[in-house]
């Protein structure tokens, strides 16, 4: 019962902190009055070094929590999946190298022009989509067919 209440929370624990990190808080803090762009690059990529391992913590959670009670069907693995995998893009390559641009910026050395964020961004929308789709998965292999076999016991 333990593993099937991570596999419904964590989907949505993991979508809820990259949406108010990513879609909230990285944008927003530039608005603040005072902010500069080098306090607001320094608050970014300390924010963002802990939310990627915050990531990284959920997402093996996740996987162990399956390993040991597989969900019904495998559709699941799908989006599983894709979550990790996109996240294991933006911990090797991708947050590395924004946490270089950044350094640059503050040096005065940087391109004019990355893509980088962007790219991020594209990634996230992706994850939070795959999250979302496998959170709702998670709940109707773990929910409704717990409720099916409890019909089934009475």
């Amino acid at each position: 019962m333990f593993f099937k209440i991570l596999q419904i929370a964590i989907p949505f624990i993991w979508f809820g902190a990259v949406g108010a990190i990513s879609f909230m808080e990285a944008p927003l803090k530039f608005t603040a009055p005072n902010i500069t762009l080098a306090l607001g690059l320094g608050i970014g990529r300390v924010v963002f070094q802990m939310l990627n391992k915050i990531e990284i913590i959920l997402a093996l959670m996740l996987i162990v929590s399956v390993l040991l009670q597989h969900p019904k069907g495998k559709i699941w693995i799908y989006f599983l999946g894709g979550a990790a995998g996109i996240l294991l893009l933006e911990s090797i390559w991708i947050l590395p190298a924004l946490d270089l641009r950044a350094i640059q910026v503050l040096n005065g050395t940087a391109e004019p022009f990355s893509n980088l964020h962007v790219i991020y961004i594209i990634c996230d929308v992706f994850k939070l989509l795959s999250l979302f789709i496998l959170g709702v998965i998670l709940v109707k292999r773990n929910v409704v067919i717990e409720q099916h076999n409890l019909k089934d016991q009475i």
